[in-house]
């Protein structure tokens, strides 16, 4: 999983989104996206990989010849809604025995024998290194075999792969930059499941930008496991590779995919506060386009409980490099992730959480109590000792203070006029479009005659606890 991730977290942790592809001529491909960003940016490429293959992509899984969940296994009940899923997709093929169900992603692995032996719920297991193997793996099982491939890449990035745009005629889009992750934080399962870390051509990412732009996109979210440790031509010792060719890091990415179109809009997810540069701070403030929005998951206020969960920083590093956003972009949005209970959380380590929320104020946090992954670090190290209600009443604490600071970020905002991104129309009103600020909040304003993919500026008059209202204007914005 990222670390967090912004709202298109309305579908994030182990909720399913379906998606539809580009009309191809053959069988048909249905897809349900789990968890993180990088899931569904995943499922683009499976999408596309599977088009070259003669599938078609359909919304209805009833008129599917190719069943594909592409799953989260970064908390249990995420994986809860995988399995209650292919229950009923096992109930189906009942009545299409030639329908073919797997399961992509981060569960693949993990648990390969017993959804394809012991509980017989799919007939494919596809790791996130495997999916050019695809079309054979389908090929095995029409052929009356099952079929798994999960085995980790330190290459692969499916660079050159032009994913397929599932929500055909969008507004914002995804790019993955790198994949995999080398931070062995100790709750996490990610390393085990996506592999060691390994980046981009910067080229194929800048064309893919442009790309969408010319389709008519308007925000790209560049996408990584620590996008602060996305490097090209250069080892984790330094070394240069190539001497012929340019060392390209985060900061130096960020301003290459700037400079595609001052109308494209840049966001990026995910930093990691051990690994945030200076030097990315100042390439934000450099570009308008370069959204002003940082999400910095800090998991807990303590020290102790910080190399606990192996994060490599403490409470002080991580004020830190919030006083250097404050100092850089004084006007820069800072959502976070916070995990209660996790293993021996004392009652004080528990209230420097509290005091270190006090003290950022985040705009925006996701909130979970600790849940015990297998194969990490903390089931092999530490005892899963914090009592389910105690988990879930410090959670709320944790939620109580949140919603006290976003609420008061969000006013704040207030009386100011906003450049807004247009991205469709607003969940309870159908007279109303819904965008963005490039502090990554929501505002709903009037019709009109405008159209999704337009900038507008707006003044914004209102508020509830997350989302804006307002008019929009001829007035210049102040942001």
């Amino acid at each position: 999983m990222l670390e967090g991730h912004q709202p298109l977290e309305e579908t994030r942790q182990g909720e399913a989104t379906v998606v539809q592809g580009p009309g191809a001529s053959g069988r048909k491909l249905y897809l349900e996206s789990y968890g993180c960003q990088m899931n569904f940016s995943d499922s683009e490429i499976v999408a596309s990989i599977l088009a070259d293959a003669g599938f078609q992509t359909t919304r209805e899984a009833d008129d599917a010849d190719l069943v594909l969940l592409n799953t989260c296994a970064i908390r249990d009940n995420a994986e809860q809604r995988v399995r209650n899923r292919l229950v009923h997709f096992k109930a189906n093929k009942r009545k299409n025995p030639s329908l073919v169900v797997g399961v992509l992603g981060c569960m693949a692995e993990r648990l390969r024998d017993k959804l394809l032996e012991e509980e017989k719920l799919v007939d494919l297991v596809v790791g996130p290194d495997a999916y050019r193997d695809l079309p054979n793996l389908v090929g095995q099982v029409e052929g009356g075999q099952k079929a798994v491939n999960v085995l980790l890449s330190r290459e692969e990035t499916y660079a050159e792969i032009s994913p397929v745009r599932l929500d055909k005629g969008g507004v914002t889009a995804f790019i993955s930059i790198m994949r995999g992750c080398d931070n062995m934080c100790s709750f996490c399962v990610v390393p085990f499941t996506r592999g060691r870390e390994r980046s981009r051509d910067p080229q194929s990412i800048v064309q893919e930008a442009q790309e969408l732009f010319d389709q008519g996109y308007r925000e790209v979210t560049l996408l990584g496991q620590n996008v602060d440790s996305y490097k090209w031509n250069i080892d984790n010792k330094g070394v240069v590779k190539d001497d012929k060719q340019p060392v390209v890091r985060f900061a130096e990415l960020l301003e290459l995919v700037a400079a595609v179109n001052p109308d494209l809009r840049v966001r990026f997810s995910t930093s990691h506060p051990k690994d945030m540069t200076d030097d990315v701070l100042h390439a934000m403030s450099r570009h308008k386009n370069v959204c002003k929005y940082i999400h910095l998951p800090v998991q807990s206020g303590h020290s102790d409980m910080l190399k606990r969960m192996n994060r490599g920083y403490t409470r002080e590093w991580y004020l830190d490099r919030i006083d250097a956003i404050r100092r850089i972009m004084p006007d820069c949005a800072i959502s976070t992730d916070i995990i209660t209970g996790f293993c021996g959380e004392t009652e004080e380590e528990h209230q420097a959480t509290l005091s270190l929320m006090d003290e950022v104020r985040y705009d925006m946090a996701f909130m979970f109590k600790y849940s015990e992954r297998p194969k990490t670090l903390a089931e092999r190290k530490y005892e899963d000792d914090i009592p389910e209600e105690l988990k879930g009443s410090r959670l709320q604490e944790v939620i109580a203070r949140q919603m006290v600071h976003g609420k008061e970020r969000t006013q704040a905002l207030v009386g100011q006029v906003h450049r807004v991104l247009i991205e469709g129309t607003s969940k309870k009103r159908d007279d109303e479009f819904f965008g963005r600020t490039t502090h990554n909040t929501v505002v709903v304003f009037p019709k009109g005659d405008l159209k999704p993919g337009q900038y507008v500026n707006v003044r914004t008059t209102d508020c509830s606890a997350v989302t804006l209202k307002g008019e929009v204007t001829d007035e210049l914005a102040q942001s």
